[in-house]
């Protein structure tokens, strides 16, 4: 407990460093529920949970409470057969928890706070696959406590910077790969930007950086990694898609980009290039294989489109 409260994290608004933890364990283990859970004395508190209402629940009902008495995953197969958890008022009532997982998250060696879990509505197992992921994504989680919020987030946008985009893509990746589901990847620069910060100034260039970042949490799904890479150059991993749903995610990019541009009243238009990269099934592929071939397949657009404005 006091190094719990040392964190001074108990209570804190959410940060979107910790939802995309959860966002993409959500997407990768196909389940309703992904929480980042702190246990204090008589309560667990979650300080992110999406597809859950509560903020905290009691610690004696928390299947979290036992999941931190160890350094191993913590599993629950199916909670209404299970005589620790069959009476429990979170699996007799709502959310109905059959399926839990929960993997501890530790500071200083052995010193466990919480859990990264994810629940589920309907009996299940985790693979070998998953096991090794969920302790991957408990391992970001457990950085993000111990770490300040620069270590992986762009501080300009809030969005992954190309750290903390590098080690949550990966992870899409591997999974996606081990369950034998296709990841895509997109590279995107900002056409002219050099030049509304040359005519504008460095300010607005950010106000144009902040807005893009925007149109891309608009346009792409809860679970998709979105980062920064540096200066004007974004990248989104898509889990689960393939080249069909990939050229689906750029066309609701463009509609989000059309709609600002209509409605913005700013004295230039937001454009941009992007281009696309596929894992490959006869290869294993990396984060840094599907960057280099989508940041070719971008510029290739870009110089397209270039030349097409000169021939206009």
């Amino acid at each position: 407990m006091q190094a719990l409260r040392s964190y001074k994290i108990l209570d804190t608004p959410a940060e979107d460093r910790f939802e995309r933890i959860t966002r993409l364990a959500r997407r990768l283990f196909n389940v309703p529920i992904a929480a980042i859970t702190l246990v204090d004395t008589g309560r667990q508190w979650f300080k992110s949970h999406p597809g859950l209402d509560a903020s905290e629940t009691s610690r004696d009902v928390s299947f979290c409470g036992h999941a931190i008495l160890s350094d191993e995953l913590f599993f629950v197969n199916d909670a209404s057969t299970d005589v620790r958890f069959a009476d429990n008022p979170l699996v007799t009532g709502s959310p109905n928890i059959r399926f839990y997982a929960g993997c501890p998250l530790s500071v200083t060696g052995d010193i466990r706070l919480g859990t990264l879990c994810v629940f589920d509505s309907r009996p299940r197992l985790l693979d070998d696959e998953e096991r090794i992921v969920l302790r991957d994504l408990a391992d970001m989680a457990e950085q993000e406590i111990a770490a300040t919020q620069m270590a992986t987030t762009d501080e300009l946008t809030g969005l992954a910077n190309r750290r903390g985009f590098n080690a949550l893509a990966q992870q899409a990746v591997r999974l996606c790969m081990g369950t034998q589901r296709p990841a895509s990847l997109l590279y995107l620069d900002l056409n002219g930007f050099k030049q509304i910060n040359d005519t504008y100034g460095h300010a607005e260039g950010d106000l144009a950086l902040v807005a893009f970042a925007g149109i891309l949490r608009t346009a792409l799904r809860d679970g998709d990694v979105i980062g920064r890479m540096g200066g004007d150059e974004f990248a989104v991993l898509l889990p689960s898609t393939d080249e069909h749903g990939a050229m689906s995610a750029m066309e609701r990019i463009r509609n989000q980009l059309d709609l600002f541009n209509r409605t913005a009243q700013k004295p230039y238009q937001l454009r941009s290039s992007v281009g696309s990269a596929m894992t490959r099934d006869d290869q294993p592929s990396s984060v840094d294989d599907l960057l280099a071939r989508a940041d070719a397949a971008m510029y290739l657009q870009k110089r397209a489109t270039a030349s097409e404005r000169r021939q206009a």
